[in-house]
């Protein structure tokens, strides 16, 4: 989200363009970062494959994206902000593009892992342009609305698609397509929003806090590699301790400069916030579990099930649609239970959806091995986000509302990557010596279970820590009292 969305904008107009132009580019660049997130998945064991990757290898080109892309997303708002909007989505497609080409081009690990870097990187860049643009382009009222909304489809399609459309690029083409295929579009893409995208921007004068990106994405990346080191040295190891002991260090550097820099990229002052504070820990405990659940759902459908990529793919629909239809579902719970509970109950269907699955078996049907207890654990996790996300933006003041959106999607991506790395490091320890079927069935078994306690005392945080409705209400003029304290 653009961290500066509600202050004025200075547009450039060159000549007048088409709104629906404008909102197709804008929907076009977040599809392929959305569609990016869940395409890669299905091509895994192919990549894997192809490439000779080791089991931690294989879990970085999907960490590798995801760390670059939280660490650096609030930065790409603020740059979009200063610099403008359309600059910053050309730059962010262009090295999106680029990254895609050198992935899909990758001979060795080795190459593909700094390409999804810097994908992730340009998606960073790229995202928080594509709604500012087109908020920008589109006048206030039903118009924006049914832009935003067509925006929101759009993400939400992109996410649900990307099993499908990588499925039928390995089997028909090769794993390399999946992200090659993002070269013809962006280029396309990048040539239209020269043409006709305006610039704009906040103009509001306050700096870059490009060491706060750098420091709390080495951290990130430090200590996921450092989780990533005990499945095969323990934690007790020097090659462990290491990396988790830097890492840690990283963050503490980052924090200790987000508190003296004037303009930071996290104000840790609205951390002082309950329903901030609160969200964005439910958000990333949450995230720690569901991350991973494509990660080994996609393993599982093809390496235990033999399912070829295109069935994996055409497996996971189910599960991508439920995510939209929980997302739905869940304004209209709130409107009756409120968002904590909507938030809990969202949390503890995913917790029965993650349970269910760690009793899967290296014979199973297709029903009760993949798509019912992905449809459970994909419709909670709608039906939790949206309360969760509603209940950080309740307390902050509007001049904030910008950067806690962006807060709370980076919370739940970092809780993703190093969740990843966790579970991984679970997954491995639960293999034991073999490399069967169902050795393999036991370590992704124990990573289902560990993610379902992970869940489990997430609900327990959201029951005991997030405000109820009338605490969202009192804290509102203290957060705008905060605000304006903090900014004179």
């Amino acid at each position: 989200m653009p961290e500066a969305a509600d202050t004025p904008s200075v547009v450039s107009r060159r000549t007048t363009v088409p709104t629906w132009l404008v909102v197709a580019l804008a929907c076009a660049g977040q599809f392929l970062v959305v569609l990016d997130v869940s395409v890669v998945n299905v091509a895994l064991p192919s990549m894997r494959t192809g490439l000779g990757l080791s089991p931690a290898g294989l879990q970085w080109v999907v960490n590798a994206y995801a760390i670059a892309f939280a660490g650096f997303m609030l930065l790409g708002g603020r740059a979009g902000d200063l610099y403008g909007r359309k600059r910053m989505f050309l730059v962010g497609l262009g090295l999106f593009t680029l990254a895609s080409l050198g992935g899909g081009l990758a001979q060795e690990g080795w190459q593909l892992l700094p390409a999804r870097a810097v994908q992730g990187l340009g998606a960073a860049v790229l995202a928080p342009s594509t709604l500012t643009l087109l908020t920008a382009a589109v006048p206030e009222g039903a118009a924006r609305a049914r832009a935003i909304a067509t925006w929101t489809a759009v993400g939400a399609g992109g996410g649900a698609a990307g099993g499908l459309v990588g499925g039928v690029l390995v089997d028909v083409l090769d794993w390399r397509w999946v992200l090659l295929i993002n070269v013809p579009v962006g280029a396309l893409v990048l040539a239209g929003s020269v043409l006709w995208l305006s610039e704009s921007r906040a103009g509001d004068g306050r700096r870059l806090d490009l060491p706060g990106a750098l420091l709390v994405t080495a951290g990130l990346a430090t200590l996921a590699y450092g989780i990533s080191q005990t499945e095969a040295e323990g934690w007790t190891a020097s090659a462990t301790l290491l990396p988790l002991l830097a890492g840690l260090l990283l963050i503490a550097l980052f924090l200790l400069v987000e508190a003296r820099t004037a303009a930071p990229l996290m104000p840790l002052g609205l951390l002082r916030l309950r329903s901030v504070a609160s969200a964005n820990a439910a958000m990333f405990l949450s995230g720690s579990a569901m991350f991973c659940m494509w990660y080994f759902m996609t393993l599982y459908a093809q390496n235990v099930l033999h399912y070829t990529p295109l069935q994996a793919g055409v497996a996971l629909v189910p599960s991508s649609l439920s995510v939209v239809v929980g997302s739905k579902v869940a304004p209209r719970l709130m409107r009756v239970a409120g968002a904590r509970t909507v938030a809990a109950l969202g949390t503890l269907v995913a917790a029965a959806g993650f349970g269910w699955q760690s009793t899967m078996s290296a014979h199973e049907a297709y029903v009760t091995a993949i798509m019912t207890p992905g449809i459970l654990m994909m419709f909670g996790a709608g039906l939790a986000t949206t309360p969760l996300a509603s209940l950080a933006t309740s307390g902050a003041a509007p001049g904030d509302a910008g950067v806690v959106s962006g807060l709370i999607n980076t919370s739940r991506t970092m809780g993703g990557s190093l969740g990843l790395a966790a579970m991984s490091t679970v997954a491995a320890s639960g293999t034991g010596p073999g490399h069967g079927p169902e050795a393999l069935t036991d370590g992704y078994a124990l990573a289902f279970r560990a993610s379902t306690a992970v869940l489990l005392c997430g609900a327990v945080l959201i029951l005991a820590w997030l405000p109820r409705k009338n605490a969202e209400a009192s804290a509102a003029p203290a957060a705008r009292a905060h605000s304006t304290t903090s900014r004179g």
